[in-house]
């Protein structure tokens, strides 16, 4: 279902800028050797603290935009939410401080071969990653629709640079600061008219409501799952959730590593956090 990514670097990249967009923060990275590889749907995953701190996990982040020359060579962009103790470390970092970062990881979006009618679909800041996909299908000559929703206005990623990239854009905040009133699924009123295959990053609730939708409507969905990736290259385990295989056979996939992009059919998402019954391996 997913796109080959190339193989991750492990770099020193400096931070070119920082900025606040709204309720997140916008970094640029000089990344040469990541920029290069990188495509919409890979992350990157950044060591944050210091010696004196007790933060020993990465943090990852989808990448929002790679561009491989320039003044500082290859860069990439990304967006975060400053959330936790990592996150929020990541934000309070100063132009030409270094970040420790492996990239690019993970598989990237399928893009269809011919011309097709897309959405893309973004709940707050995992909307980034949609906006390089739109950028890639409108070369396809496939005509785009975009949605993308969050709790209020201020948690809506880019909604001016969303009318730049697609064909058309709708917005949906829960407590209707801007655009329709309800959750970005609302939109749809589950139905997927006219629509040849769906793209979305966002909230699990989300993406599994979305995959409903398009279940229904036999149209396929391609998930990019926030799923706490620890080290971002398959050893820890700590990201697996239940996907079935061509096979229906129910196995726990890393989505750092098989992932993050999954058919949404194919995900148990009332599974996840758990060992479903009748999964590959499971004790009996």
């Amino acid at each position: 279902m997913n796109e080959k990514t190339s193989r991750p670097v492990q770099a020193e990249c400096e931070i070119i800028s920082n900025r606040k967009v709204g309720a997140y923060h916008h970094l640029t990275l000089a990344a040469p050797g990541i920029a290069e590889g990188a495509k919409p749907g890979n992350f990157i995953a950044i060591s944050v603290g210091d010696s004196r701190t007790s933060m020993l996990l990465r943090r990852s982040f989808a990448i929002y935009q790679s561009t491989s020359r320039g003044p500082f060579g290859g860069t990439i962009e990304i967006i975060v939410a400053p959330h936790g103790d990592g996150s929020t470390w990541i934000t309070e970092r100063a132009v030409h401080d270094r970040l420790n970062v492996v990239g690019p990881l993970g598989n990237a979006f399928k893009l269809p071969k011919d011309p097709v009618r897309a959405l893309l679909v973004g709940g707050g800041y995992g909307s980034a990653p949609l906006f390089p996909l739109a950028d890639l299908l409108r070369q396809k000559n496939s005509r785009v629709e975009m949605a993308v929703g969050a709790s209020t206005a201020e948690r809506v990623f880019a909604p001016v640079e969303g009318k730049r990239s697609v064909h058309s854009l709708a917005i949906a905040t829960e407590d209707g600061t801007l655009g329709s009133k309800g959750r970005v699924t609302d939109l749809f009123d589950n139905s997927l008219a006219n629509i040849d295959i769906v793209y979305a990053c966002g909230p699990m609730g989300m993406l599994k409501a979305l995959s409903t939708i398009g279940d229904a409507a036999g149209v396929t969905v391609q998930c990019a799952v926030e799923e706490s990736m620890a080290c971002g290259i398959g050893l820890c385990m700590t990201c697996v959730l239940p996907v079935r295989d061509k096979d229906g056979t129910l196995k726990m996939l890393r989505s750092c590593v098989e992932g993050p992009i999954f058919d949404g059919a194919a995900v148990d998402w009332d599974g996840i956090g758990t060992i479903p019954p009748g999964t590959y391996g499971a004790p009996k």
